[in-house]
């Protein structure tokens, strides 16, 4: 079903609403490029066709001459995850840019190339065609592994800074030379889970992705919500297969590539990525790199403390 513009998506179209959508449609003029659809402050939420013709969707918020912050978002969630950043670096003057990866989100839902080089690929094609310089990438969980394997790709040309919050690399997996990391067994789990009954699944993950089953621990069932709308706007096909994406594959050499300034942040309470198979190492790997553990904190640190995330991030990028 089409809206009536090239460019909009039906899911783009209910995104913004029916009264922005229909305002939109009426203001626009028909066949803008795609990345022309916003104007200098709207929050217009906009599209892009990658080279296998993949629909990634994405939000560009603020000043078009701000420095750009461009946000990646774990498993199984969309750019909505980052509304707390999105709004507070936003409202500060940066230009900040956050997509669904494929498969998630209001993104399209391939079959096939749901692995994280062509996530990569799509993370440099919207870099490129928005012709982003000087940018802070920003990687939480399996963003953090999406961020890491553009650089090792893509190089760092366009790239300033690097923020890996709770990211799954260097690697996930428990093997003979990683005895810290997660048996199989646990992402088997997972697989089954999305499989079955991805509802109560996503739900259900809430608890200790944001520590919510430690004692003290005040449930806020808007998260919870959140995080479940947000899983199953997604394909389940997309979802099921980057299981693999962010458990077994090794982003040692990606981290080695990165050649900026580069801060890790990570709770030591993270049930969801364990931080001495994860931040630990790739402390060691970045050369250079600032690393900040949060006492106590949980695998969803930037919306549970998103006060104390914000300002460390601003302060690393100021520094």
């Amino acid at each position: 079903m089409s809206f009536g513009h090239p460019e909009l998506t039906r899911r783009g179209a209910l995104a913004l609403g029916a009264g922005a959508a229909a305002f939109f449609l009426a203001a626009s003029p028909a066949g803008a490029a795609t990345r022309n659809l916003h104007t200098r402050g709207d929050l217009i939420m906009s599209t892009i066709a990658t080279k296998d013709g993949t629909t990634i969707f994405y939000k560009d918020w603020g000043p078009r001459d701000g420095q750009p912050i461009v946000f990646a978002h774990g498993w199984p969630l969309s750019s909505d995850a980052w509304d707390a950043q999105m709004l507070f670096f936003g409202l500060r003057g940066f230009r900040v840019i956050a997509h669904d990866r494929r498969g998630h989100g209001r993104s399209g839902q391939p079959w096939d190339g749901n692995n994280m080089d062509q996530y990569a690929d799509d993370l440099a094609e919207l870099i490129e065609k928005l012709d982003l310089r000087n940018a802070v990438l920003v990687g939480h969980s399996t963003g953090g592994g999406e961020v890491a394997r553009y650089i090792g790709r893509h190089g760092t040309q366009r790239v300033a800074r690097v923020v890996l919050v709770g990211a799954v690399p260097p690697l996930m997996l428990k093997t003979a030379g990683n005895p810290e990391g997660t048996p199989i067994e646990v992402f088997d789990s997972i697989r089954a889970g999305v499989a079955t009954n991805r509802s109560q699944f996503y739900y259900d993950l809430t608890i200790p992705f944001y520590g919510f089953n430690r004692g003290g621990a005040a449930i806020n069932e808007g998260f919870r919500e959140s995080f479940r709308l947000q899983g199953l706007a997604g394909g389940i096909k997309g979802q099921y297969d980057c299981v693999h994406e962010f458990s077994e594959v090794d982003y040692t050499n990606d981290l080695k590539a990165i050649d900026r300034p580069t801060l890790i942040i990570h709770g030591d309470d993270d049930q969801i990525v364990p931080i001495k198979a994860a931040a630990d190492k790739a402390a060691k790997l970045v050369k250079g790199a600032v690393y900040n553990v949060y006492k106590g904190s949980s695998h969803g640190l930037a919306q549970i403390e998103a006060d104390r995330f914000n300002a460390d991030v601003l302060a690393f990028i100021k520094a």
